[in-house]
């Protein structure tokens, strides 16, 4: 197992990647897109950045 932290938007844009991959190529690969559906059901949603 590993672990990586991410910054707020360091994970949306992990998100959006995944996003954009499985709308653009996952239907190609089954295998592929469950992989990626199942590691972008483990991301947390992104905390909105607290204003100062």
């Amino acid at each position: 197992m590993y672990t990586i932290e991410l910054q707020a938007e360091e994970l949306r844009l992990l998100r959006s990647a995944l996003g954009s991959y499985l709308q653009a190529f996952g239907h190609n690969e089954a295998e592929l897109l469950q992989a990626a559906k199942s590691l972008l059901h483990k991301l947390p949603d992104p905390v909105p950045a607290q204003s100062s």
